[in-house]
Formats: structure tokens, sequence, C-alpha cells
């Protein structure tokens, strides 16, 4: 019996404790970083970093990794050692870092850009102890003076971020990495963070594996990024989409990859000409041009970077809008390592890649006279591209099991796939025909010869090998050269044929394609389309959504006294504030330093470094439109309806989302359109038609509408709901009686 009373008290005071740690996380994370609560995974995985255990984290991209270190580095005695790529990508958080406290030297980087006398004063404020967080690439980390220096000082953990750098199955192999564990070793043993944002199983395997850390704890977010939009369109036009997709998207921050360097040029070229603010970026460029094209990005004086691969992971950009492939990637890592670059605030990000299988030809081509083993590797992930590209099932789906995650929705609502399904077709006997006439015509032959056999073109080639009598010639003259190679590929993508990797693109029949001719089973193949671009509108706006700001012309404001105060301290826009605090700024007014820090993302820090002009301003603008706030309305009138009514009235006038509205006045959503009914049924004529847009679908709006002006006997909402059935919601039937009344009767 004391034994059972003792373990109660012992999960009773674990309780305890953990209660007491969380609370005291939470206030740290206010403190430091101004975020009331953590995101996914984070809390689980800087208590487990605290208590000294190795760690594994996966999480996409805006995810928030890198606060997984950075606020443990801030709690735990001694100094953090943060192993990263990109001497770009560590200015970048140092600077970051260095904004959310008063004491400059928290953190630091030391690499070959630094010369002795700065060299000295990094390593002059580690000995003081002023220092939390030390960030190395692995070429410096592995230099003598360093490992020395390293030795004397106590080392909290080692954080190594993008850790798919170490694996050869990763999307950007780097063979220093591989050198981490070793000088880890040398230089003294302490617990081990690994950070990515992209792994496959067999990539996390190789990982863990080369690290030692086989035995740590794995945190694994889900990869599903809801906010981003992805789109492939055949590669027709590409110049003219790109143009009308950015002149669109006025304004908006924008990154175009391109394979090869020559393109990147073009198309920078291309896009200055038709008056779009560009710069691009790639390896060939030398450092300082490189360096000051990525801080006019940064700093807003651009709108698009065109670049190589080599851009993006050296930013830590939280509102880019849009990420353009211009040609597709070598991996489906790599394509959602580049996609993952659009809408880290959690806002719009539009996907959008122009497929063409000549580009993977062309990738395949670039592999020859690599090790075969390479080769293989190549060869294996350009199929998963491949495979993506031509799917018609959701993209979302597709990606997510890449990375062995189940996505079980059937439709995302968010990729082309699923808003615009494209036209199948069953291909089961074509399938089995063109593999066929491949195990007749042999071995020696690249895929394109097998389509001109199926298609009856009698080249001198087919002539030569006498395959224009084979009674495979001119089998497949029903269908063109694009559907036979969709088939085809659809043979290679389900492994029933084999593409030889030493003579560079003949294919041959496997046993499993022999096992398909025996007994086949049913196949879909996707056809693109019908595309012009001259004629068709792209939809490029619609899928990015509603600006997300209640005060658009607040939020204007705001973005440009950012970006002033932003260039006075040579930081760039986002580090002062990001987009989403802003948007709370147009919502809530803050006008005292106090209420700017309870603004999402703004802690005492930062409202005490840069939050005195951002106060002046919304405090003059307020008073300039007689604004009455959400706060004066909750200090002032706790349920004062006459309150209420004004601040709905003006926030529908100002467009602001109901959600948005609701949460000002602590309502819920009934409550809320009891309210504006309330508004309407007095007289007040509203305009709610931009929420109605985003909230229902047309056709429905429209329905409900007519009921009311033809069908309605009264204004009465059980009968409406009974008449109209239960394809249409209760709040549905309400926001567009409240449309109805407005327009007729008000």
């Amino acid at each position: 019996m004391n034994f059972v009373i003792l373990e109660t008290v012992q999960t009773t005071m674990k309780q305890e404790q953990e209660k007491e740690q969380s609370s005291l996380l939470h206030e740290k994370l206010k403190e430091y970083f101004g975020f009331s609560s953590f995101k996914g995974n984070q809390e689980a995985v800087i208590r487990n970093v605290l208590a000294g255990r190795d760690t594994f984290v996966l999480m996409p991209t805006g995810g928030g990794k890198s606060l997984c270190y950075q606020l443990p580095a801030l709690l735990m005695e001694g100094v953090a050692i943060v192993i990263s790529p990109l001497i770009a990508l560590m200015k970048n958080q140092v600077d970051s870092m260095r904004t959310f406290s008063a004491e400059s030297g928290i953190a630091h980087f030391l690499n070959s850009s630094l010369n002795k006398t700065a060299v000295q004063q990094v390593r002059s404020d580690v000995l003081a102890g002023k220092t939390k967080l030390l960030y190395f690439a692995p070429e410096s980390l592995t230099k003598e003076d360093n490992v020395a220096f390293l030795r004397k000082i106590k080392i909290s953990f080692y954080a190594i971020d993008e850790a798919h750098c170490i694996s050869e199955w990763g999307h950007d192999f780097r063979p220093e990495y591989r050198r981490i564990r070793p000088i880890i070793n040398e230089i003294g043993p302490a617990p081990l963070i690994a950070l990515t944002a992209t792994a496959t199983p067999k990539v996390q395997m190789d990982i863990q594996k080369n690290l030692g850390m086989t035995d740590a704890s794995v945190f694994k977010s889900s990869f599903n990024r809801p906010n981003l939009y992805y789109e492939i369109r055949p590669k027709h036009n590409v110049d003219h989409d790109i143009i009308r997709f950015i002149k669109q998207n006025e304004g908006k921050s924008g990154i175009i990859y391109c394979l090869s360097r020559k393109k990147v040029e073009e198309l920078t070229e291309l896009l200055l000409a038709n008056g779009i603010k560009a710069r691009a970026y790639h390896a060939g460029m030398d450092a300082s041009t490189r360096a000051a094209n990525q801080d006019d990005f940064l700093m807003e004086r651009v709108d698009v970077i065109v670049a190589t691969i080599a851009f993006g992971m050296g930013i830590d950009k939280p509102d880019v809008r849009y990420v353009i492939h211009y040609d597709m990637p070598k991996s489906l890592e790599g394509y959602y390592q580049e996609t993952g670059r659009a809408g880290r605030d959690g806002g719009e990000g539009y996907c959008l890649a122009f497929y063409s299988y000549k580009d993977i030809q062309k990738l395949e081509k670039f592999m020859q006279g690599k090790p075969i083993a390479e080769q293989e590797i190549g060869k294996l992930l350009l199929l998963e591209t491949v495979s993506y590209a031509e799917s018609s099932m959701c993209r979302r789906k597709t990606l997510l099991h890449y990375f062995g995650e189940e996505y079980t929705e059937e439709n995302c609502g968010n990729c082309d796939n699923c808003r615009n399904p494209k036209p199948k077709v069953d291909a089961k006997a074509e399938l089995k025909m063109a593999l066929e006439a491949l195990r007749d015509i042999g071995d020696k032959f690249k895929s394109d010869y097998l389509i001109n056999v199926l298609l009856g073109k009698n080249t001198a080639l087919i002539k030569s090998y006498g395959h224009n009598k084979s009674k495979w010639f001119s089998a497949g003259a029903d269908h063109d050269a694009r559907f036979w190679g969709a088939v085809v590929r659809q043979a290679l993508i389900l492994g029933l044929v084999d593409k030889n990797i030493e003579n560079y693109g003949l294919i041959s029949i496997n046993r499993k394609g022999e096992n398909y001719i025996a007994m086949p089973f049913p196949v879909t193949v996707t056809l693109d389309h019908d595309y012009d671009a001259e004629e068709k509108e792209i939809e490029a706006v619609a899928p990015m959504g509603k600006g997300g700001a209640a005060d658009e012309e607040l939020f204007a404001m705001l973005k440009d006294l950012r970006k002033k105060v932003a260039k006075k301290h040579g930081l760039p826009p986002f580090v002062i504030f990001q987009d989403p605090s802003l948007e709370d700024m147009s919502v809530q007014y803050p006008i005292t330093l106090e209420e700017m820090q309870n603004i999402t993302g703004v802690g005492v820090g930062k409202a005490r470094k840069f939050g005195e002009e951002f106060v002046k301003l919304i405090k003059a603008y307020v008073e300039e439109k007689e604004i009455i706030r959400p706060q004066d309305m909750i200090v002032k009138s706790v349920g004062n309806k006459s309150g209420n009514k004004i601040f709905i009235i003006q926030s529908i006038d100002r467009k602001m989302d109901f959600e948005d509205i609701a949460r000002a006045k602590d309502l819920d959503f009934d409550e809320l359109l009891t309210e504006i009914e309330g508004i309407v049924n007095s007289g007040t004529k509203l305009d709610i038609s931009y929420y109605i847009r985003e909230f229902m679908d047309e056709d429905k709006a429209d329905d409900i509408y007519l009921y009311f002006k033809e069908d309605a006997e009264s204004d009465s909402l059980d009968v409406a709901i009974k008449e109209l059935g239960p394809d249409y919601t209760e709040e549905e039937i309400r926001l567009v009686r409240i449309k109805f009344i407005c327009e007729q009767g008000n």
C-alpha cells in the first residue's frame, strides 16, 4: 500500500515539475521572441534538448526549426554550437537573434568572412560569457585553431542545421558534413540536435547513422504546408506565362528557379525589359554582386530574384509569396525545399512549376560520366519527379507520401489537380501494346524510337532495322506522340520498364513488365488541359487568398514605416516586425508600448527596440480616422451594444474577415451574425458581399438569394432551412439573408 502511495506522490510531483517548466518556457518564449504559444512540436523538442538528450527534428520550412535550438541555448549554461551550411544564413540568424536581446554579443558566427579583429572580438565575447549561440560552417569547424578554442569553453549542445546535407540520398549532399561527427568527438561530447526540413525515411536513417545518434528522440512534424498552392503547367510559352503571372501579383516577393546560370541571366534581362524589378543570383557571379542582389531582395528594393538552387538556404524571408520553377528540379526533395520558401509566415504561397519531359532527358544526359552508383540514385530521384509532375492525383498527397506521411483527404482543395482535375483516360490496352512492342524490337532503342514505331513513322533508322515491317508498326496510330510518351513514362514510373544507365536512355522490358502483359491491371494516364495562354486568363491571383490585414490602409503605412526603420538599422524589414505582427497591429491598433507587447510576435525587447515609431504612427492614424479600437471597446463598455455596433460597422466597411471581428469582440460566429442582423434590421445598409464570396460557393449564394427574392413568404430562418434542404447550412442562409435585406430593404 505504501508503495502505491509513494508512486502516486512521485507522479504528482513529476506533473507539477512539468507544469512549472512549461509555464517557465512560455514566459521565456514571450519575453525573448514575443510569441504567446509554441508551434507544433516546438515545446516537446525544447524540453528534450533541455533534458540533455540527443534530438532529431524533422520540421517543414516555416515550422519554426530555429527556435528549437535558439530558446534552449538562451536558457542553458554554456554556448550552443550551431553548424550551418551558408554564411548568409548565419548572418541572417545572428542579426535576427540580436533584435531580441539588448546584448549584441548574444549570437556570433565564426567563418571566412571575418577579419582577425572581428574573430578576436567574437572569441572575447564567448570567453566573457556574453554569447549563447555560436554559428560555424562545417569547413570552419574543422580548423585546428577553432577546435583548440572550443575545447576551452563549456558547450551546452551542438545543433546541426540543414542536416540532410549529410546524406548522399538528400537533395543537397555536402561531403564536409560527413566530417562533423569526428570533429565533435575531438572537441568534446555534448548533446546533439539535428534539424532538417526535408528527409525521406532513407535520408533520416542516413543522417542519424552518420552523426552517431541512432538512439535520439525523433520529433517529426507534418510535412503538410496547407497555405501553399501547388501547380504544374506544361512548358509551352513559359516566358509569357511568367511575366503575366508576376504582373498579376505586382508588389509581392517571389523567387524564380532555373537550372542553368545562362537561363538565370536571360530571364532576369527579360523581366527588367518588361518593367519588373528583378535581380539575378547564381554561383558564377562574384560574391559582392551576389550579396548585393540578395540584400536588394531582402530589403524589398526589388520584388523578384531569379536564381539557381544556390539561392534560398541563405535567406529567412517569411513573406515570399510565390516560387516559380522555370525547370523541374532534380528531385522531389529539392522541389519541396525550394517551394517551402514561399509563405513561411503562414500567409499566401503560390508554387508554380513548368514541366517538359525534354528537361528531364537533359538532366539524365548530365549524369553521364558520373559513377554508376551516383547515376542510379539520380535516376530514381528523377523518376519520382516525373511521377509527381505527370500524376493526376492530389499534389499534396503525392508529396507527403514521398516523405513517408499519409494524407487521408481525397481532395486538398489547394492544388491544381484538386481544383481543376485533368481529364484521365484508361490506357490499360495501350500500355500492354507498348510493352509487347518493346519486347519484340529489343533493348537497343530509346523511348522515342518505340513511339515512332507505334505511330508508323517511316524514318531511315526504323527502315534500317526493318521495323517498318513489324506487326507493331503504326499499331498505335490512333493516338498522338504526346499520348504514347505519357504511356511509356507510366511504364517507367510503375517499374515495368528499365532504363539503361551505361548506354544513356535505352529502355528494355523487365520481369514486372512481362507479368503485366500476362495479367494487365487498370492504368490511367493524364491528358494536359488544352492550353492557350493568349486565350486563357491564368487564374494566378485567385488561389493566393485574401490579404489578411484588417485595415489595409494602415497595413500599407506600417509596411512603409517598417522599410524606413529597417533601412535606418541596416536590417531586412521582416527582422523588425513580420507581416503577421503588422496585420495584428492593423486589427488591434496598439497606441502604447504596453499594448504593443501583446501583439503577436512582439516581445518586450522588440517593443522597446522598435515599437516607439509604430505606436506613434498608429496613434495619429486612430485619432485622424476617429477609429474605435477593440481595446477601447473592451475597457470602456464591456457588453455595450452600441459600442459593438460601431466597431462591427467600421470593420465591415474595411472588409475585415468576420472571424477577426468576432475575435476582437470576444463573440462566437453565431453571436456575431446576431449582432449584424440587429444592425441590418434597424435599417443600416452593410455590404458583406466580400465575405460571402470567400465563405461560400457562388451558385449556392445565388440559389438562396433567389429563394428570398421569389419564393419566401417571410424572412423565417426555420422555413428557409426546411425549403432549401440539407445542402445549405444555417450560416450560409443567414449570411445571404443579411445581404438580401440590405440590398432589397435598406
